[in-house]
């Protein structure tokens, strides 16, 4: 017989009864108290709303909800700083509001091609003052002045006169041409250094800052526009700064004050050139050759339009350069004459002085009174003392025709 292990614990033998004692237990605590294993953990207890206060009801489980945590203030925006309004001064050659910057800019004056084959011809109503006189062969030519703005576009460029580079000096413009008569040629070796003007010659230009276009035929295809304009004003060193105005420029007049039916007729010998006031507007739509529909520039396809016409009559003779065969002129420019100008729809009678080459055009009314323009464009067409012109003075509604 084996002895017992004396050193073992003695083993507890459970019985069937006392197991179902203590299932029965366990069960009683999971539905009055909660599982052991859960009260190990901590879970978080949604409080009891049933009438009672939770006394004698079974709580349905919910998931818990975090404590509300503080919302932080929005914090400011700061308002933005308002756009300062800009500072508006009258440009120099239009009288029209510009930005300080605008009125410093250097003037440009470009020639432009009248030679049929050229039309139509880009730039003009983004020209502050446009010349037209005569130049060779009958055909007259252009020069197209920018200053507040300038063209998308501009052109045919064609070639330079004497008298032209007369006519930029009064603003010491940056000169745009191509060639010209040997006399404007001279000129603008000895004094396009900025002297009268800053020489902007196509010989130097075409291929870059000129360039030619290919719907036209030479020599009535060589453009510019903005950007190239600028580029050859820093070249030539035609910098920005203070520009003088030489004209008056007064207020818009009302339009019940403004006659209807004016206009102006200037023949050249190519070409008949007539302006034809519109009330509505204030400014006087520009025909060529007769024409049933107004002038259109090629660069924003809108109509040309000024706010002022200038007749100016002066002598102009043959420019004796040794090439008769070009019928080139010269014009008598410095000095003076008779002049008619035509704005807001009235005509006036008057005279134009230019003491100097390099001096401004002055107008002056029969009392020799400076005249004052509408702030706007300005048209001043060139014609010699021989060539025929008519002028038809408007009517105001209500009052009688008067001649001027």
């Amino acid at each position: 017989m084996t002895e017992p292990d004396r050193g073992a614990a003695p083993r507890r033998v459970v019985g069937p009864f006392l197991l179902v004692a203590l299932v029965l237990g366990a069960i009683a605590l999971g539905v009055g108290g909660g599982s052991l294993l859960a009260s190990a953990t901590g879970p978080s207890r949604t409080p009891d709303t049933s009438p009672g206060g939770g006394q004698g009801g079974t709580a349905s489980p919910v998931s818990s909800v975090p404590a509300p945590t503080a919302t932080p203030a929005p914090t400011a925006t700061p308002a933005p700083t308002p756009e300062p309004t800009p500072v508006l001064v009258s440009a120099p050659l239009t009288g029209l509001p510009v930005t300080a910057a605008a009125a410093l800019q250097r003037p440009i004056a470009v020639m432009v091609d009248d030679h049929r084959d050229a039309r139509p011809q880009a730039g003009f109503n983004a020209a502050d003052v446009v010349w037209q006189a005569p130049a060779e062969g009958g055909i007259p030519r252009y020069m197209l002045i920018f200053q507040s703005r300038l063209p998308a576009l501009v052109g045919p460029i064609r070639s330079a006169r004497q008298y032209y580079i007369e006519w930029a000096a009064e603003w010491r413009a940056m000169y745009v041409h191509i060639g010209g008569s040997g006399q404007a040629m001279a000129t603008l070796a000895a004094r396009g250094h900025g002297q009268l003007v800053y020489n902007a010659d196509g010989f130097r230009f075409d291929g870059s800052d000129m360039f030619r276009v290919k719907d036209r035929t030479a020599p009535h295809n060589l453009m510019s526009d903005a950007e190239h304009l600028r580029d050859m004003a820093a070249i030539v060193g035609a910098a920005d700064g203070p520009v003088a105005g030489a004209w008056r420029f007064g207020p818009s007049v009302a339009a019940e004050a403004r006659p209807a039916g004016t206009s102006l007729t200037i023949h050249y010998p190519y070409e008949t050139i007539a302006f034809r006031y519109d009330a509505a507007s204030d400014t006087y739509r520009r025909y060529i050759d007769k024409a049933k529909s107004p002038q259109v520039d090629d660069a924003d396809g809108q109509v040309v339009a000024p706010t002022n016409v200038v007749i100016l009559r002066m002598r102009f003779g043959p420019l004796n350069d040794g090439h008769p065969e070009k019928h080139r002129l010269e014009a008598q420019d410095v000095g003076s004459g008779e002049a008619i100008v035509s704005t807001a729809g009235r005509v006036v009678r008057g005279t134009w002085r230019k003491a100097s080459i390099g001096a401004p055009t002055l107008l002056f009314d029969a009392a020799g009174a400076p005249l004052t323009l509408g702030a706007g464009q300005t048209f001043v067409e060139v014609i010699a003392l021989s060539y025929p012109y008519e002028v038809v003075a408007g009517k105001v509604p209500g009052m009688p025709i008067r001649e001027n």
